[in-house]
């Protein structure tokens, strides 16, 4: 009988894992992931590369002008687009829709604890982390403090906290089954001394460069501090916090600053939303009314009218950038035996029956000419039946928005671990992806 276990050896990518565009890449993600340790910073850094390329920042309160190239930030989500001088009311958009947030611990209120000699920090698990991938690590504190005045500062640390994991001459059955209590385990240390006597939102403070009185709210999480790193026997690997969903952040933003606007035949966009981890349902979530505001605003200084808004988004595709899993090789039986997804294979195409992915047929099919025109490999990702898979923005943005939906994403090894892995060939393919994406003329819905 076949070993249907085996990898299709025919889908392996053509490239070889020294092509320096691919490092050069890898390593410009693992610069943008070190400027990002929370969502505020993600969209921080994304608006920064987005000036540099002469992108206008925008905020919601003003007039927007007709055509040019803009962004807006709504606390952790940022969305930029390019609106060529030749555009019109009808003039439909390609979204490229991706999330800044990713699974960690946001910082609780009265966050300043301890006991027995030891300062620790009460944290709430934020989204679904692999909690032993914490443990024994040097962790940072990183978001944004509001002053009283409604001023938000971003602030972020050195190595400042660890989850200390229990020695094993204490848990000899340790590695047997590791069991932690959110609650009870999951409580780093910070310091030594007695906790009334210590200040841990006056650190962040401190960091931000504002008088720790006059701090009136925050929204903090811990980030690792171990920088990204390329390895393996021909550095064909890339190593990192956020891979999930920064790789697909990153390559939105490369592919809008290096888009020709005049040569685009729709309005591109990139749209990164916040809270992904959690169920999306924020202001700044794609549950919210983000995307809608800017797509409505932006057909509205083109002169639509509301069916002509609708005849825009009609004409419209949306690819949700999303990371999805590569085959493991100690773990094959968790995939579907007939779709496993390849390290160095290009960007997966996400499919689920019950539309935990938005992919459809029209939309496959337009993957699949982005990807030719683009010069990249792809393949599909389908769940293993007993292994019911987990969603993305794909489904959230097609039914709010009504615009056709792909679900697609970088393959990944320990997705929601502290430190994720890619083959450094797959965030390039996905970037080269991107970029055709938004730029070409010879993909519209059918």
């Amino acid at each position: 009988m076949p070993n249907t276990d085996a990898p299709n050896t025919d889908a392996m990518p053509t490239f070889s894992p020294n092509d320096s565009p691919a490092h050069a890449h890898a390593i410009d993600l693992g610069d943008f992931v070190s400027s990002s340790p929370s969502s505020f910073h993600a969209a921080a850094e994304a608006a920064r590369r987005l000036s540099a390329a002469g992108f206008v920042r925008v905020s919601e309160t003003d007039e927007w002008p007709r055509s040019g190239r803009f962004y807006c930030v709504r606390d952790g989500a940022i969305i930029a687009w390019a609106v060529p001088d030749a555009a019109s009311a009808r003039t439909g958009f390609r979204v490229l829709g991706s999330h800044t947030d990713s699974p960690t611990f946001k910082l609780k209120p009265r966050p300043t604890t301890g006991k027995y000699g030891w300062l620790q920090a009460g944290v709430e698990v934020y989204g679904g982390p692999l909690l032993n991938s914490w443990l024994d690590r040097e962790l940072a504190l990183a978001g944004s403090i509001v002053t009283r005045a409604g001023v938000r500062h971003l602030t972020r640390t050195g190595p400042l906290l660890r989850f200390p994991q229990l020695a094993i001459h204490l848990d000899r059955g340790a590695n047997d089954g590791l069991k932690l209590d959110k609650q009870q385990h999951m409580n780093p240390v910070w310091g030594l001394g007695d906790p009334s006597e210590a200040d841990l939102v006056g650190v962040l403070a401190e960091h931000a460069d504002v008088d720790p009185s006059d701090v009136a709210g925050y929204d903090v999480v811990l980030a690792d501090t171990q920088a990204p790193r390329l390895f393996g026997g021909e550095n064909e690997f890339l190593a990192s916090s956020r891979l999930d969903n920064l790789s697909s952040v990153h390559a939105g933003v490369r592919a809008l600053e290096a888009l020709d606007v005049e040569s685009a035949d729709r309005i591109a966009v990139l749209a990164a939303f916040d809270h992904e981890e959690v169920g999306s349902s924020s202001r700044s979530g794609a549950c919210g009314p983000f995307l809608d505001d800017v797509l409505s605003r932006i057909s509205g200084g083109l002169g639509a009218t509301d069916a002509q808004y609708r005849q825009a988004l009609a004409s419209s595709v949306c690819v949700s950038a999303d990371a999805g899993h590569s085959v493991h090789p100690n773990y094959p039986g968790h995939h579907d035996p007939a779709n496993l997804p390849i390290a160095g294979g290009g960007p997966l195409l996400k499919i689920n029956a019950n539309q935990r992915y938005a992919t459809d047929g029209p939309g496959a099919a337009i993957w699949q000419r982005v990807c030719a025109a683009a010069g990249v490999p792809t393949q599909e990702f389908v769940s293993n039946n007993q292994v019911p898979c987990g969603s993305t923005i794909g489904p959230l943005t097609a039914t709010r928005i009504g615009i056709r939906t792909i679900d697609v994403g970088v393959p990944l090894l320990s997705m929601h671990s502290a430190r994720e892995l890619t083959a450094v060939t797959d965030p390039y393919f996905l970037g080269l992806a991107a970029a055709e994406f938004l730029r070409s003329a010879n993909t519209p819905p059918r």
